[in-house]
């Protein structure tokens, strides 16, 4: 009876083989799976005259490897922090870059005006040229304002798009953590939803950078690089996002009854590329826009006040431009006229001295965040300039961090991904090796049948 239970063991252990083979198979496409196999063990002899007790199944094996899920995930960060702010920073190219819409396209229209009165300064048709072309380098200046104000919209809905996504599987990952508990304390395979456990991991590290630590019970604690907790067990936390008094959003996180201050670029991920293009690359030009266009109204209508008006009577020059208000970054005084023009210093009839003093402005220098003093005429070169950088270096890391993570998951593929050809293999061997145990038990019961015959 020995050979017939040895021979029973090791077909039961080639069906279960059979089986986990089926079923990796049958997931060839399956995003996330982790292929399985069967773990064989010799059942000890018992007695001393016994080979053995045949085979058992030991374990159910789920070929995984934390470190790769690891570094996978922190590729997915990295790149979802990278592909997060290029459509942005392409955007500004496009626009900041772009002969007709630029600012500098404004700028020099309206100097390119300024020098063409100065052939004659009474001429009504060259003077009004002045004042549509102060209006249209106004236009510019407003319309890049509003992308840049578009564009920040655009990052406060994309943050808050995200923030719920976030939250949700933060929820799922704890509820499978509980799953998992109970599942493996009761002695069931628990593969499946391991495997969903990690693809919202996986999710989870596009949008904030992580750490997973992996507890004795099966479950995963999901911290921050920070270290706030985000998942504990079977608890989750809950991401906002709030207004600070300068009316920028602020992210908090919410875990149990504690309550955290989050860094809008330090939490990585998505999250971090859209507080990263924010803060250093978005609102510093807003500020540099507004700097240009305020300083360059300012020195304009100086220099117009120390002038006189064609006249009659000549009288000194009023404000071209009109000071910042909602409707716009930059306009013209309501009702402004050609005759308004101080083109004259002393009022003489053709006099264009102050108008040489105007076409000087261009020279002068404007203060501007991130980039310094410069003059006004080259500012916005500088600021495009420096946008191209920034871009090219982003465009340089979202290639390398697209690479990484491309390496990641072959990497991870090659530990816990199927390969139809080894399943086809393995497949092969353990019908083999069914098939020789059910010859054994045949063997064995043709003996048996033999010995019986014999006592009859």
């Amino acid at each position: 009876m020995s050979i017939i239970n040895n021979a029973l063991s090791a077909s039961l252990a080639a069906q279960a083989a059979v089986s986990a083979s089926s079923e990796n198979i049958a997931n060839l496409q399956t995003p996330g799976y982790t292929r399985q196999g069967v773990l064989l063990g010799a059942l000890g002899p018992s007695g001393a005259r016994s080979a053995g007790n045949g085979v058992e199944v030991s374990a159910l094996l789920r070929f995984s490897d934390a470190y790769k899920s690891q570094q996978m995930w922190r590729a997915a960060s990295d790149q979802g922090q990278r592909s997060q702010t290029q459509p942005y920073l392409t955007q500004l190219e496009q626009v900041m870059g772009d002969e007709v819409s630029s600012i500098s396209a404004g700028v020099d229209g309206f100097f390119r005006a300024l020098n063409a009165a100065g052939v004659d300064p009474t001429s009504s048709p060259l003077r009004q040229q002045v004042v549509t072309a102060a209006d249209a380098m106004a236009q510019h200046f407003n319309s890049i304002y509003n992308v840049l104000n578009n564009q920040l919209l655009s990052v406060q809905q994309q943050r808050a798009a995200i923030l719920p996504q976030a939250n949700t599987t933060l929820s799922n990952i704890a509820a499978l953590n509980q799953k998992i508990s109970a599942s493996a304390a009761s002695g069931a395979n628990v593969s499946s939803l391991i495997d969903a456990r990690d693809q919202a991991i996986d999710g989870l590290a596009a949008h904030m950078a992580l750490e997973v630590t992996d507890q004795p019970d099966g479950s995963r604690d999901v911290t921050l690089k920070s270290g706030q907790p985000l998942v504990i067990g079977s608890l989750a936390g809950t991401l906002s996002s709030s207004l600070d008094a300068s009316g920028a959003q602020v992210l908090s996180l919410q875990f149990s009854t504690s309550s955290f201050a989050l860094d809008n670029v330090g939490i990585g991920g998505q999250l971090g590329g859209l507080g990263d293009f924010e803060r250093n690359v978005l609102k510093p030009m807003q500020q540099s826009v507004a700097a240009i266009a305020n300083q360059l109204g300012a020195d304009i209508n100086t220099v117009l006040a120390a002038g006189q008006t064609m006249g009659p009577p000549p009288v000194g020059g009023p404000p071209l431009f009109a000071p910042p208000n909602s409707a716009g970054l930059m306009s013209i005084v309501a009702g402004f006229s050609a005759a308004d023009l101080a083109f004259s210093q002393d009022g003489t009839p053709g006099d264009s001295k102050n108008l040489q003093e105007l076409i000087k402005v261009k020279n002068l220098s404007v203060t501007l965040p991130t980039i310094g003093s410069v003059l006004i005429g080259d500012a916005d070169t500088q600021m495009a300039g420096k946008l191209g950088i920034t871009s090219q270096q982003n465009q340089a890391l979202l290639g390398t961090a697209t690479t990484v993570r491309n390496q990641a998951v072959a990497d991870w593929q090659s530990t816990s991904g199927v390969n139809k050809d080894e399943e086809a293999v393995a497949l092969l061997t353990f019908q083999n090796m069914y098939s020789a145990n059910m010859k054994v038990i045949s063997v064995a019961n043709d003996m048996f049948d033999a010995t019986l015959a014999m006592l009859r």
